[in-house]
């Protein structure tokens, strides 16, 4: 974080700022017209205002730090709301939504053995939404310690949900996304979620084919990156606990659903394609095409995680498929990213509020609505590079 100290008031460095001259705005224009909506109105009344330089693909965000909440503050009014919750509302809901999953994941199973093809098809659903519970939703609440009050027992379950079922690695979880994303949001170059990118591909490609190679490409990129940069026998510990899990599914899939070989391969297949592509969208929707921040000018957390994230509303099947924290409860997810999914849902109000009160922003939109605006826009967002914003605080 830049700050500028000149030999006049704070208040006279905001109003300068907000009265320097505005450059044309860059192309794609559209994207900086939502950058205006992200920062804010252009009165010395508001917490920010910007200034767009052409020629460097830059914008300026120039932020009044005395009206910057700190995170404390949030952070102490959160703390208060999870020490007077149960633990059933800390880890019990989200535990049986575990339970269950697991649960419906054997039956499905049953299912598959059922020749009628209505019967066969809603056992692949079933065995694709309750795989992505598992995979997904309880093996991200484990690897940011969510999912239980243990470490311990979390750093167990990460390897059960993540490796064992889903067979992607929690050591590479834990490199890729607890060490990098969250810590750097939006951050060009670490945390930008460039790695949803493949600007090689046309959009529909992108959005609704591509995704489907998610179940191949999986296992794959797991070991790539352990190759590259774990020790050795972390790679051969995943691959004992990992192939061990598929061993278990295709033997269910032989000998309780009756399939073939090929057949119970392309049963695991099909099943964790069920929800492939929506989960593409989601990690593309919740970050991209919001400001994304230098290294050496990067805001305060409060901001950068309040300006480079999105909500996407409830949805009953991604809610329970992926989770609240991941759906419609992302900004307090990275805000607080140790707190369960159930919890996220109960403070969401209290985060909310607390930012539409002191003018940060607080960014919700519409699954349908960012499709558009993603295939509308899909060169500007997913093939050129963004502009890069640099935080400026005024003091």
């Amino acid at each position: 974080m830049e700050k500028i100290k000149q030999h006049v008031s704070p208040k006279k460095q905001f109003e300068d700022a907000l009265d320097q001259p505005k450059h044309p705005v860059l192309q794609p224009p559209y994207l900086f017209k939502m950058l205006e909506t992200v920062f804010g109105g252009m009165s010395s009344s508001s917490l920010s205002t910007k200034n767009v330089n052409r020629t460097t693909n830059t914008v300026t965000d120039y932020v009044d730090l005395k009206k910057l909440p700190e995170f404390g503050l949030l952070n102490k009014q959160v703390s208060a709301v999870v020490e007077e919750s149960s633990w059933w509302d800390r880890y019990g809901v989200d535990m049986l939504i575990h339970v269950v999953a697991a649960i419906s994941w054997l039956g499905s199973h049953c299912l598959l053995a059922f020749q009628h093809p209505v019967v066969f098809w809603l056992g692949i659903i079933v065995m694709g939404c309750s795989h992505s519970t598992i995979n997904l939703k309880a093996a991200h609440m484990a690897v940011h310690d969510a999912a239980c009050s243990s470490r311990e027992w979390n750093r167990f379950w990460t390897f059960i949900f993540s490796d064992y079922w889903g067979t992607f690695s929690a050591d590479v979880s834990n490199s890729i996304h607890i060490k990098v994303h969250h810590p750097h949001t939006n951050i060009i170059g670490l945390g930008d979620s460039s790695t949803w990118k493949a600007p090689f591909l046309p959009r529909f490609c992108h959005f609704f084919i591509a995704p489907l190679l998610l179940p191949v490409l999986t296992p794959v990129v797991a070991l790539k990156e352990l190759l590259e940069g774990e020790p050795l026998w972390k790679t051969a510990r995943h691959m004992l606990i990992a192939y061990s899990g598929l061993a278990v599914h295709l033997y269910l899939l032989t000998y309780v659903s009756g399939l073939g070989i090929g057949g119970a391969f392309l049963a695991i297949f099909l099943s964790r394609n069920v929800l492939a592509v929506p989960y593409i969208h989601v990690n593309i929707f919740q970050h991209i095409g919001l400001p994304m921040y230098s290294q050496k000018h990067r805001p305060k957390k409060i901001y950068q995680m309040t300006t480079g994230v999105l909500n996407l509303p409830r949805n009953i099947v991604l809610d329970y498929c992926f989770g609240h924290s991941i759906i419609s409860c992302h900004t307090e997810h990275h805000l607080f990213p140790r707190l369960s999914d159930n919890m996220c849902l109960k403070v969401k109000p209290m985060v909310r509020q607390f930012c539409l009160d002191r003018g940060l922003p607080y960014h919700e939109d519409t699954y349908t609505s960012r499709m558009l605006h993603f295939l509308k826009n899909y060169n500007s967002l997913m093939v050129d590079a963004p502009p890069i914003t640099k935080f400026v605080g005024l003091q």
